[in-house]
């Protein structure tokens, strides 16, 4: 987790930007994005430490590295890497950013007595608004080459909560509205920090959707139509 995730402008997504002080309206509907597009980026990209909307490409580039790369999967920071990776460390420290996004989706493997396969499930919650953690990074700010400066992003992950573990072993680091404000402008957070608790505290949705959504070109907004059951994970939430 995460390589693929939905954007749609439903109101709770709506809601989530007007709450960090934005008045914008979110751009079209996006489905099935996959990591070396760009997604909507939320951060201080100013002394002002002013919230922006920006688009960024899903899949980090070190400001310090040669230029754009798939060589190393980037798209996903592990929280527990966070103040140890070279790539990490520096947007960790001053580069935290929020993705907004109205779902996600997960592989989850099932094996039964033929074969294994893996069916893809759309995951968000009841308001369909997710505040994913991330990092960001500026590449070429010099102008050394014929290419303009490069917007990065990433999107953290912890180990899953117990009540997700079956899905999979990794999920997104979703910021509840308490905690956004803190992890965009708090001074210094720690990668122990418990915003990485591997704990669901609100309830999640989870929905199995069509197999086509495995190949990043199909775009359409009915594969993510249910396909099965919706199942419902309780939060830790007391």
């Amino acid at each position: 987790m995460c390589g693929r995730f939905n954007v749609s402008s439903t109101p709770g997504l709506q809601e989530l930007v007007a709450a960090l002080g934005l008045s914008i309206d979110l751009p079209p509907p996006r489905f099935n994005i996959a990591p070396t597009e760009n997604v909507p980026l939320l951060a201080s990209f100013s002394p002002s430490q002013a919230i922006e909307l920006r688009h960024a490409r899903w899949w980090l580039t070190p400001s310090w590295s040669k230029g754009p790369s798939t060589r190393y999967a980037m798209f996903n920071a592990r929280s527990e890497t966070l103040t140890k990776s070279p790539a990490f460390k520096r947007p960790f420290a001053r580069q935290r950013g929020i993705v907004p996004m109205s779902s996600f989706i997960e592989w989850r493997t099932s094996t039964s007595e033929d074969a294994k396969s893996k069916q893809p499930w759309l995951i968000t919650n009841d308001s369909e608004a997710l505040a994913v953690a991330a990092l960001w990074d500026v590449w070429n700010t010099r102008g050394d080459n014929d290419m303009d400066p490069l917007l990065s992003c990433t999107l953290v992950t912890t180990a899953a909560a117990q009540e997700f573990a079956p899905w999979h072993k990794r999920m997104p680091v979703v910021l509840r509205q308490e905690d956004r404000d803190r992890w965009l402008h708090a001074e210094s957070i720690t990668d122990d920090d418990a915003l990485f608790s591997p704990v669901l505290r609100e309830d999640l949705l989870l929905t199995p959707v069509d197999t086509k959504v495995g190949n990043s070109r199909e775009k359409h907004p009915e594969l993510m139509e249910s396909v099965g059951e919706t199942v419902r994970l309780r939060s830790d939430k007391k």
